[in-house]
């Protein structure tokens, strides 16, 4: 009879249980459907962490459509577009411009006008106090303490040296005062004190000092101005933290070695001259660089590798990223397949990208994924210098300026055009010979250019 009046019991349970997940879904499935939707920062690169709103494109009652841009996201690489993915109303903005917000963080409500979305604040406010990162991008303001964080122009005080005699006959003077005065050679007779009672206190001397050069028993009449030091604080941009992070970690974990050769570029100076003659895009030394060095490492494949940590990666495709200085950073856009294309592709590829990187338009698939990377510095008139590795890549070439020197040739001085360039490697991955074995056909192709036409 129990067992019996317990199965009644739990059928019954079940029955009341679907009864009310039948009212729940037929009923209130609906509502929820057209409920309000947050949006949440997503992740714009695959080094990504954070996203800074730059500017809203859309205030509170705009109504958005699918496809719409809301917002411009500065994030590590560039300012990128954020898109609505549903239309509506925006309701409601969490995250305002210069600020902040982790991946995921929400960013604002979209939904139906006038719709009630307390109930959804209410969560946001829990979950924006342990997730939202508030810190503005606008400076700091200084406390009253500290130097201006502009430039401080020189201002000239004028000071009246009257002398002040107490009704004794006496100067008025702190100790330090006179200590100060004796030692720089100042009349205490002709200084006004801007003490009590018209005493002369340090500050007095100070401001005599800072105004003209001591004399031994007179005053000069020539003012000097008052410097103050002064600097500026400027937050660190997503860009430059992101560039912080990586190159500490490719350092510090990455064993680095170096290689340098000189190049004669003699052969490739006269041939751009020519090439230019046929070529509908201007053909640049670090166009025909990124060939060469291509060409170069399909002859050496272990160079176009990456570590891994339990697998080392050999890339049987070849991009090469070229290094590119923004005002915020440094940014690597790359030239994919780069072996199978033409110095005018080369050319063109680098100049569209150089426009996009100035203009704050690259997106993720112009800078991931580079196989090699190279830096060059030559048109700033940088000789030689050494490059960190951009990970996971396992080398990065430093370029240096093609400067004319005296050089020998057939045991004759003559005038040359030379180069250096130094390969930076991960020894982890490539060793000393692998290294030098690439850099002595890559000092072939540039000297005998004609080989990178075969």
């Amino acid at each position: 009879m129990i067992k019996k009046w317990i199965i009644i019991h739990f059928l019954n349970k079940i029955s009341r249980q679907k009864l009310i997940f039948n009212f729940y879904y037929y009923f209130q499935l609906p509502t929820l459907g057209n409920m309000a939707e947050v949006i949440r920062m997503p992740k714009m690169s695959d080094t990504m962490v954070e996203g800074v709103i730059a500017t809203w494109l859309k205030k509170v009652g705009d109504t958005v459509k699918s496809g719409d841009t809301l917002a411009e996201v500065e994030t590590d690489k560039a300012t990128m577009e954020l898109e609505a993915y549903q239309s509506g109303t925006l309701l409601h903005i969490s995250i305002q411009e210069k600020q902040a917000v982790p991946i995921n963080g929400i960013i604002a409500i979209i939904g139906k006008p006038n719709e009630d979305i307390s109930t959804l604040l209410q969560q946001i406010q829990q979950e924006s106090s342990s997730q939202i990162s508030t810190n503005k991008i606008t400076a700091p303001e200084p406390s009253p303490s500290t130097a201006d964080s502009s430039f401080i122009e020189p201002t000239v005080q004028s000071i009246q040296h009257t002398p002040v005699p107490s009704n004794s006959g006496r100067v008025l003077a702190s100790p330090l005062a006179k200590k100060m005065a004796k030692a720089q050679g100042y009349d205490l007779t002709t200084i006004q004190g801007t003490g009590e009672g018209g005493r002369i206190i340090k500050k007095d001397i100070e401001d005599l000092a800072n105004l003209q050069p001591a004399t031994s028993g007179s005053l000069s009449t020539t003012a000097f101005p008052i410097l103050q030091e002064a600097y500026e604080l400027i937050p660190v941009s997503q860009m430059r933290k992101t560039i912080a992070k990586r190159l500490t970690e490719s350092k510090s974990v990455a064993p680095h070695f170096y290689l340098t050769i000189s190049v004669n570029m003699d052969k490739i100076v006269a041939s751009r001259a020519n090439l230019n003659q046929y070529s509908t895009v201007k053909i640049t030394f670090n166009d025909i660089i990124i060939k060469a060095v291509a060409t170069a490492i399909r002859q050496h494949p272990q160079i176009n590798t990456a570590w891994l940590g339990d697998n080392i990666r050999y890339n049987k495709h070849i991009h090469i990223g070229v290094a590119m200085s923004v005002d915020e950073g440094l940014l690597v856009p790359i030239i994919r397949f780069a072996d199978h294309k033409s110095l005018s592709q080369i050319a063109t590829e680098v100049k569209l990208l150089t426009q996009k990187a100035d203009n704050k338009q690259l997106q993720p698939a112009d800078w991931e994924g580079a196989t090699f990377t190279i830096s060059n510095l030559g048109m700033l008139g940088v000789e030689s210098f050494t490059s960190i590795i951009n990970p996971p890549a396992a080398c990065i070439l430093a370029v240096g300026e093609i400067k004319e020197v005296p050089i020998v040739k057939e045991g004759a001085i003559v005038s040359g055009h030379m180069m250096k360039a130094t390969l930076t490697c991960d020894h982890r991955v490539v060793d000393g010979a692998v290294g030098a074995a690439f850099l002595k056909t890559l000092k072939e192709l540039l000297q005998d250019p004609l080989r990178l036409l075969v």
